[in-house]
């Protein structure tokens, strides 16, 4: 796994640097810059970008606008944003233009090394990683008549947990249930979205999207 990390904060980016390689991940290059994670890109073409949402000059949606330029020129690039804040309208943006080998941690979630590299992989190996925090500040807003208030209490936990990028296994030792009711639930949810296989799409991927722009959209 070829790995370039974008922050500018040169504590963290030698720190997430020194903890990928202790665990004999590759980091080809480091920056500091939204231009310099764009040339480390060009130059090394890694498999996986960690970048953090506010860079320089501005410190807003650098990293964003970076990570989206940076999957235009290598569309097989992972991306796993960092953010010290949940800040819903990036997660979607980035979101916006599919779902896959695409992740959003809060940067609390480093210091949880197993959880922070199982989302790495998850990213790298085609998945989508959301942070729960993310998912849960996204759960209690509330909007009348949307297709997602036609979900069950309990569609709307699996869904949530789809959200984090968990596969049906994961999500059924988290809810303590079989995956043959984790499967049911998701069919329900499909149906419910209007979802139908015929449509070509990813529906796990397109009924995640729909649920972070909709919790975007109530803001």
């Amino acid at each position: 796994m070829r790995i370039v990390i974008a922050e500018d904060d040169p504590l963290l980016r030698e720190g997430l640097a020194l903890l990928l390689r202790a665990e004999s991940l590759d980091v080809v290059a480091t920056a500091g810059t939204p231009d310099e994670l764009l040339s480390a890109v060009d130059a090394h073409d890694p498999d996986v970008a960690i970048v953090d949402v506010r860079m320089p000059p501005t410190h807003t949606d650098e990293g964003i606008t970076a990570a989206v330029e940076a999957r235009r020129r290598r569309p097989g690039l992972a991306v796993l944003v960092l953010s010290a804040y949940v800040e819903q309208a990036f997660a979607t943006e980035l979101l916006a233009g599919g779902g896959a080998r695409l992740g959003y941690l809060l940067k609390e979630r480093v210091g949880r090394v197993e959880e922070f590299l199982t989302a790495l992989d998850r990213v790298v190996g085609g998945g989508t990683a959301i942070d729960p925090e993310v998912v849960a500040q996204l759960l209690v807003r509330t909007r009348p008549d949307t297709r997602l208030d036609r979900l069950s209490p309990r569609e709307q936990e699996v869904l949530a947990l789809m959200a984090e990028g968990l596969g049906n296994t994961a999500i059924a030792e988290r809810l303590v249930v079989t995956e043959g009711a984790v499967h049911k639930h998701i069919r329900s949810i499909f149906a419910k979205l209007d979802l139908a296989p015929t449509d070509g799409t990813d529906r796990r991927v397109t009924a995640v999207l729909r649920y972070l722009d909709d919790a975007r959209r109530r803001r």
